[in-house]
């Protein structure tokens, strides 16, 4: 290819490289030097039900997380007191259990080792963090970096040494000595390294023979090779000067090169290329594109790479012939594993194919190779600049059952978590940013768990040792326990040994049949499906009783809120009530005695009848004994003819008044006429109000055919009509009249309106025919032309 200012890329990166360790301290956040760790606020009490019966406290620990079991060995929890036992705290303290005997693990969250950046522990604490969760429970913690003002650096320059590129090995040639010594002004940590690469010594990726070579004879070309390693990682520039002026260009075939091997045995051999536990970068410079998993194919070659070193003490990659192209994920994980950081330097025509590449390749930045040169410093500094800017953290293969989300805190809006990894972009030197990491087991680990945390391309990684135990932490644990008559107490429930049955392995011989259980004849499952069946006999749950469970305790009708009314009313059995004598009803509710609703021999007043102690009273009567009718209007009506007879002598019954009213006294009173609502005002034929009030002797209200009392206080003059409503009315009936003569009058007026305009449509219809008549009359002949002559 030839690109002369391959090597004028790197003196700006080098330039901006870190100088090394040191800058400001990092203050710690704790007074009592402990960083923070945010631990999630504990999931809310499980919802009742969400405790489903378990067996054992191991099953119980692990169904949900706020499910605790009860291992005390007396626990009152029914005859299903090995199942009841799981629930949640607050369910088995109200059932009896102690709180000391309520096994319910929580998380926790403990830091190993938190030394901060100031004091030698690099940009990313804490370093090593335990953790030990439940199954199904969620915790979180802070991760926090700080971008260090100046690292250590190892810098590897792979160039492909086609004939194309023979160019940019005579530049390297030349500007050795000046490269290492802008690579030592950046930091005398610094170290580089050189490695080429072509292709695979075989057909048909390479020239294996001098007649197909490219080369002139007076410079013949090297051997190809996949990969080259010709310079350890060094800071001796005479070495290094000394070594790349040795070097010779070669050939290959077809157009991808086989840039992927090289990448792997440079990150795998870390010994022989001598990679610190530094910042790692691998500047890979190429003119084309690359050779992926399945191409060697085309060789003969089926065996997919196997990722492991295979270089010969010359420093070439012996296996090439052996074994495939890595794939793209392959490439990328093994970049990851060895924490190198790679920038594509290569021309215009593959820039988009890298820039793909680069998507799959954890912190990898392009950079576009000109023939100029003209914007490789400023492309080449924005895309280190960009690498080192950039804070991405990661998490390392997780074992199954296990879920990590990473949210990024980068001085912004909040960011949703992330499930593999989180960055933050455009992060100064000396800035902070936090990440929280979010944990959550599904299902018990069994043994501890290891996983990795790490900042891409940053030499450090947090260690996270997870546990989720499978075991139940109990201390009932017994072998041979005398409660289990010689069974073993697992968690205060017995295990009994062979032979042996019961909750207290009571039970001996042979298992008895499971139709004892059930009623005779029946198909149902044995104790109603909802007990055990232990020797023979049903054990039922708390809140089911009777010999078969069949037996709810609490479905009883409840009155004034106690089921069947209390003990003193009735009792509850087998679901329904059981009244004490004197009580009925469903819910022993009503009282069967009579005496509150008679009353001189007659129930109710004879207007109701006695229901539950008490008067039900006919429509229209009130009252304890239905004795009131407040809207009767019979009775005033049936004694204003008696009293208008007997006190003034007039009425309808002025000539037989004493028969009609045999059993009628009467008392007149002067005015004035007190209140009472029960007074009866009633008005004669003639216009007359009568006042009077009816009554017994004893000062109740009548009953029909009873003696009656009337005091009567006087008559009062006619009703008269008030004049303001006469004059309201009038008012009324004269603004309809108006209202009805003013919609008859506006009624005509549209009427003749509508009667107009069709007279006048009719009018110029008329007009109109005159006129087309007119213009299609008959034309006048000249005088002296006939019809049909031409003039």
């Amino acid at each position: 290819m030839g690109r002369g200012g391959l090597l004028m890329l790197l003196l700006p990166l080098l330039w901006a490289a870190p100088r090394g360790a040191g800058g400001e301290s990092w203050k710690q956040r704790g007074g009592d030097g402990t960083p923070p760790m945010d631990i999630l606020t504990p999931p809310p009490p499980a919802p009742a039900g969400l405790c489903r019966p378990q067996p054992s406290c191991e099953e119980c620990i692990n169904s949900h997380p706020r499910c605790a079991w009860c291992e005390d060995p007396d626990f009152p929890g029914g005859a299903q007191a090995e199942v009841s036992r799981c629930a949640p705290r607050a369910d088995l303290e109200r059932s009896g259990c102690p709180p000391g005997a309520i096994v319910e693990p929580r998380g926790r969250l403990r830091v190993l080792r938190d030394t901060e950046w100031g004091d030698g522990g690099g940009q990313l604490w804490p370093h090593s963090v335990e953790m030990e969760l439940r199954a199904g429970e969620e915790l979180s913690f802070t991760v926090r970096f700080r971008r260090a003002r100046a690292v250590p650096v190892d810098l590897y320059f792979l160039l492909d040494l086609s004939y194309s590129m023979r160019d940019d090995l005579r530049l390297l040639q030349r500007l050795g000595s000046e490269l290492l010594r802008a690579l030592h002004n950046t930091s005398s940590a610094a170290r580089i390294g050189f490695g080429s690469f072509v292709d695979k010594p075989l057909l048909p990726f390479s020239a294996v023979t001098p007649q197909r070579s490219p080369c002139p004879p007076a410079e013949p070309c090297a051997p190809p090779a996949a990969f080259r390693h010709v310079l350890p990682l060094t800071n001796d520039s005479a070495e290094f000067t000394r070594r790349v002026r040795s070097q010779r260009v070669s050939g290959n075939m077809d157009a991808p090169e086989g840039g992927f091997d090289a990448i792997v045995q440079v990150a795998v051999c870390q010994e022989r290329i001598g990679w610190r536990a530094v910042t790692r970068l691998l500047l890979f410079a190429s003119d084309d594109t690359f050779h992926t998993a399945g191409d060697g194919r085309l060789g003969g070659i089926a065996r997919p790479c196997d990722g492991r070193c295979h270089l010969d003490e010359h420093g070439e990659y012996s296996h090439s012939h052996l074994y495939d192209y890595p794939s793209v994920g392959h490439l990328a994980q093994v970049l990851s594993d060895a924490d190198i950081l790679p920038i594509f330097a290569v021309t215009a025509p593959v820039v988009p194919v890298y820039r793909e590449l680069s998507r799959m390749i954890p912190g990898a930045v392009v950079g576009e190779l000109r023939e100029d040169s003209s914007n490789v410093v400023q492309l080449i500094t924005e895309a280190y600049e960009s690498l080192t800017s950039t804070v991405e953290l990661r998490h390392s293969a997780l074992p199954p059952g296990l879920s990590l989300s990473i949210q990024p805190h980068c001085g912004g809006p909040p960011r949703a978590p992330q499930p593999h990894s989180a960055r933050c972009t455009g992060v100064d030197i000396n800035q902070e940013v936090s990440f929280t990491v979010r944990v959550r087991a599904d299902m018990c680990l069994g043994p501890p768990q290891r996983v990795g945390l790490r900042v891409v391309g940053v030499p450090e990684e947090l260690s996270l040792l997870l546990r989720v135990p499978c075991a139940c932490p109990c201390s009932q644990r017994q072998g041979g326990a005398a409660l289990c008559r010689g069974g073993d107490l697992e968690c205060g429930v017995c295990r009994c040994p062979g032979g042996r049955r019961g909750r207290r392995c009571e039970c001996e011989g042979p298992e008895k049949e499971e139709g004892d259980c059930r009623p005779q004849n029946s198909t149902a499952p044995p104790c109603s499906g909802r007990g055990h069946c232990v020797c023979g006999e049903c054990q039922c749950p708390p809140g089911w009783s009777g010999q078969y469970c069949q037996c709810e305790e609490g479905a009883c009708e409840r009155h004034e809120g106690l089921p069947c009314g209390g003990p003193l009313r009735g009792d509850c059995v087998c679901g329904r009530c059981r009244c004490q004598p004197g009580f009925g009803g469903r819910g022993c509710g009503c009282p069967l005695a009579r005496d509150g609703c008679v009353r001189g021999g007659t129930e109710c007043s004879g207007n109701g009848r006695c229901e539950c102690g008490r008067c039900r009273c006919q429509r229209g009567y009130v009252g304890t004994l239905c004795e009131h009718c407040p809207r009767c209007a019979g009775r005033c009506v049936r004694m204003r003819d008696c009293v208008d007879c007997g006190v003034f002598g007039r009425g309808p019954l002025r000539g037989n008044c004493s028969h009609a009213c045999n059993r009628t006294a009467l008392r007149v009173l002067p005015s004035p006429v007190p209140p009472n609502p029960a007074l009866c005002r009633e008005q004669t034929p003639d216009g007359r109000v009568l006042v009077f009030l009816v009554g017994r002797g004893d000062g109740d209200e009548d009953e029909e055919g009873a003696d009656v009392t009337i005091t009567v206080w006087a008559e009062e003059a006619p009703l008269r009509q008030s004049p303001l409503l006469v004059a309201v009315v009038a008012a009324a009936v004269a603004v309809g009249l108006l209202l009805m003569a003013a919609w008859g009058r506006i009624s005509v007026e549209l009427h003749d309106r509508r009667e107009f305009r069709r007279f006048e449509r009719e009018r110029l219809r008329a007009a109109w025919d005159q006129e087309r008549d007119h213009h299609h009359h008959q034309p006048q002949l000249p005088r002296g032309q006939q019809r049909g002559q031409c003039p």
